[in-house]
Formats: C-alpha cells, sequence, structure tokens
C-alpha cells in the first residue's frame, strides 16, 4: 500500500463480525482456481513468489473488495467505515479511502517515465488518451511501454496508484484478453469489446488469476508460452542444403506443389493449417500464433535464402512435420537438413549480443555505444524489409500500408523498445538506443503514445 494513505484503521474495521465472510468470498474469487489447482494455501504463494508479491496480491483482492456491495448491515464496507470512523481519517487519507470506493482495475501502458516523480498511463481495455500519474516508487523500476495492471485514483487533484500493481508480460496480457473476451462475448476476435466500468469491476479478479497463472508457470520452471496446438513454444529453424547443380528456381517449381502453402512472394510461403481451430489450446498455458487475414493459423515459414532452403516453426513437432513434407516434395533436390533451436529466452537475448560480440572491453564507453548503435542501425534497417510474426508475417513496411497493420507495427516498436530498455545498467547502449526513427520511416509515429 503507498506510504502516504495509511489503511491501518479500515484494515481493522474488516474485523468486525459482518465483514470477514464478505471478504472470503472476494479472496476466493482471486485465488481460489490457483490454490485448488495446486493443492495450496496462500501462504504457499508468499514461499514461492516471496512476502512482497504476496502481500501486494492481497492488496489486490482487499481493493476489489472495498468497491462491493454486500447483503449485510450497511451493504459497503468503506460506506460504513467513514460513517463510523471517518471522523479519525485525516482530509488525504478519507479522499484516497473514498477514491477506492468507486475505482476500477485497468491494464495500462506506460510512457513518459520520470524517475521517482511521474508517468503517463494509457487504458489498454476501455481507451481514451494516456493521463498522468503521479509515483515516486514504480517510476524507479519500469520501463517505457510496460503494461501494468492497477487502479488509477484521484486524490485532491492528482491521479495516483493504488496499492494492487501488478507487471504484466505479452502472455498474460494475451490471457486477459482471451478472459474478457470470453466474459463479455467477442470469442472469435481479437478486439475487445467495449466494456463498462461497473463491469470491469465486477471483472477485478480476471487481473489477479491472469498474472497469477502466467507468474507461476515462470516461477515454478514450467512452459510459460506454448502455440495453438499446445506444443511448447521452442522455435525451429531447419536447414536444407541444395543437392549440387540445383538452383533456387528448381526448389521453388517443388515447393510449390505442398499442399498447405500460400505463397507470399517469388521466395516466400506461409504454411498454414488445412482449416482453422476454434476453441482453447491443448494445455492452459497462453498460446502463440499468428493468424493470416481470413483466420488461418500459421504453421511456419518456408524461404528461399542463397543456397538454402529455410522451414522456420514454433516448436518441435511442427518442424518435425514440415521437415517430412519437404523431403517428400524435394526429394534428391536437397541434402540432410540442418536445425538450428532456440527458445524465447535465447532468441530475446540474441540480438544484444550480437551488437556486442566484436567489442574489446577497453573500448571508451562513448565509443562503444556508437559502434553498438551502428550495428543496431544496420540491423534493424534490415529487418524492416523482413517478414514479422508479429505482423502477421508481413514486413514492416508492408504491413504499415494499411490502418490495421499499423497498429501492428505500433506494438511491434513498442515490444522492441521496452525489451532493449530492460538493461540492468541503464547507460548500456542497448538501453540508449532510439527507436525513434523507424517510427518515423514506417509512418506510425502518430501511434507513438
Amino acid at each position: 500500500m503507498p506510504t502516504s494513505y495509511d489503511l491501518k484503521g479500515l484494515m481493522k474495521f474488516l474485523a468486525r463480525d459482518e465483514w470477514p465472510e464478505c471478504f472470503d468470498e472476494v479472496f476466493y474469487d482471486h485465488f481460489g482456481p490457483v490454490l485448488d489447482g495446486g493443492d495450496m494455501d496462500f501462504e504457499d504463494l508468499s514461499d514461492i513468489l516471496g512476502e512482497v508479491w504476496a502481500m501486494t496480491l492481497w492488496g489486490c483482492a482487499f481493493e476489489d473488495f472495498l468497491t462491493q456491495e454486500f447483503e449485510v448491515e450497511g451493504g459497503n464496507i468503506v460506506d460504513e467505515y467513514l460513517k463510523r470512523r471517518g471522523w479519525k481519517e485525516n482530509a488525504q487519507a478519507k479522499a484516497y479511502i473514498k477514491a477506492l470506493r468507486t475505482s476500477v482495475m485497468s491494464l495500462y501502458e506506460v510512457s513518459e517515465i520520470v524517475p521517482g516523480k511521474s508517468l503517463m498511463a494509457r487504458d489498454l481495455i476501455r481507451g481514451g488518451e494516456p493521463i498522468a500519474v503521479s509515483e515516486g516508487t514504480a517510476t524507479k523500476t519500469l520501463k517505457q511501454w510496460d503494461r501494468i495492471a492497477a487502479r488509477i485514483v484521484s486524490v485532491m487533484g492528482k491521479n495516483v496508484f493504488a496499492g494492487g500493481l501488478l507487471p504484466f508480460t505479452p502472455q498474460a496480457t494475451d490471457a486477459l484478453f482471451d478472459s474478457l473476451r470470453q466474459v463479455f462475448g467477442k470469442k472469435n476476435t481479437k478486439k475487445l469489446p467495449a466494456i463498462k466500468d461497473e463491469e470491469l469491476q465486477a471483472a477485478a479478479s480476471m487481473f489477479t488469476l491472469s498474472w497469477l497463472f502466467d507468474t507461476l508457470e515462470r516461477a515454478m520452471g514450467l512452459p510459460s508460452m506454448q502455440n495453438a496446438d499446445g506444443d511448447e513454444l521452442v522455435f525451429h529453424d531447419v536447414r536444407f542444403p541444395f543437392a549440387p547443380g540445383v538452383a533456387q528456381k528448381d526448389i521453388a517449381a517443388r515447393v510449390s506443389t505442398i499442399p498447405g502453402l500460400s505463397r507470399e512472394n517469388a521466395k516466400f510461403w506461409n504454411w498454414l493449417e488445412e482449416k482453422p481451430k476454434h476453441g482453447a489450446p491443448k494445455r492452459g498455458a497462453p498460446s502463440f500464433d499468428t493468424t493470416m487475414d481470413n483466420g488461418m493459423r500459421v504453421l511456419g515459414n518456408i524461404e528461399l535464402k542463397g543456397k538454402f532452403l529455410h522451414l522456420s516453426t514454433n516448436s518441435g513437432e511442427r518442424a518435425q512435420k514440415g521437415t517430412t513434407l519437404i523431403k517428400q516434395a524435394l526429394g534428391d533436390l536437397v541434402r540432410a537438413p540442418l536445425t538450428e533451436i532456440r527458445t524465447v529466452e535465447q532468441m530475446m537475448a540474441e540480438r544484444p549480443a550480437r551488437a556486442h560480440e566484436d567489442l574489446e572491453p577497453e573500448i571508451p564507453p562513448e565509443i562503444a555505444e556508437q559502434v553498438v548503435h551502428q550495428v543496431m542501425d544496420r540491423q534493424y534497417r534490415e529487418t524492416l524489409d523482413q517478414p514479422i510474426g508479429m505482423l502477421g508475417n508481413k514486413t514492416p513496411r508492408q504491413a504499415a500500408k494499411s490502418a490495421t497493420g499499423r497498429e501492428k507495427v505500433a506494438e511491434w516498436l513498442k515490444y522492441l523498445e521496452n525489451q532493449s530498455s530492460r538493461q540492468p545498467n541503464p547507460a548500456d547502449p542497448m538501453a540508449t538506443y532510439s527507436f525513434e526513427w523507424m517510427w518515423r520511416e514506417l509512418g506510425v509515429f502518430d501511434l507513438r503514445q
């Protein structure tokens, strides 16, 4: 809880006879599915996640409880507390408690962070313009474009965060949005429906559960990402060397006969599922896959590069199936394939490692920064003309030509900026790199908010 707003009196009031049972109902909404599924107690969460996160989670449930009406005398604990004990609170604390009474949990994207002072927060669920939030603690650790679940309340003319603030990964975000679509009637679209404040207020436990499932999977060493087939997300690049004397046109002619391939250009094909699949993935983790405009899932990509045919997939199962299809179609036109396997973590770390690999440690910091930035400029400029999975396997330049594509490009650029900023040393050349030129070159700078 924020140290400037003491809620001890309100928490003590929770012990009165009418409220514990009411709080238990809310507590179960937030933690029951996790605790029951793992045969755990709340104390076990503290052991796994640490006491600080356990208290933050308890705070999320408590703040939700403060907004709810119950069939007991007084109906709402905040109304009853202020009526009976409000005279004990100073004006600022009373304003904060009143603001919590009508607060709404939502998911925000943060930007323009001034450490120790403020940030801008854009509501990813309800929309609208970013709002300024006065914040002293979280701003010291948050990075540009981080996503957080929080309650923003207005206290004496200033917007502040309540105590229950949870950082959301892309996987937790996807899980939350899937849950919201299922509850509010938009199951077969990626776009969130319009959700009223009172509806979102009633769905507060979804934020806690989405965060918990994602965090526990990573904390306990379980795979936190999978594709729509339920396969663990592990990226495979299968390279088929051409047999002597074989040209790209010979390979392209055979590849075009493989069922399920959709040709993007002379050297690139999308490998599509046979028919659209609906429903949840096989396991409980958030799923990761790209789809075409017609809803068909992309199982992988096939590309001609020099004297190699590349098959790229996001699981071992798909890599094996795709390899079989290619071998059957190409026969002796290619030799035995070579396979490179990378986890999600390895792929995220790959680009920074390449940017640094040729630099000697004794190079002055300002020279090292210049060299790293030049390397990144070159790599990212090449990337603008390469198919990107997050963009439906279109190049950034291609995607930026449509309204929907522009939004995807903006999300992709935010992801790049966010990952680049996550260096332990804020002076690291990766952390100081500016992506502004990419926003302007792709014509989406107006979406950088």
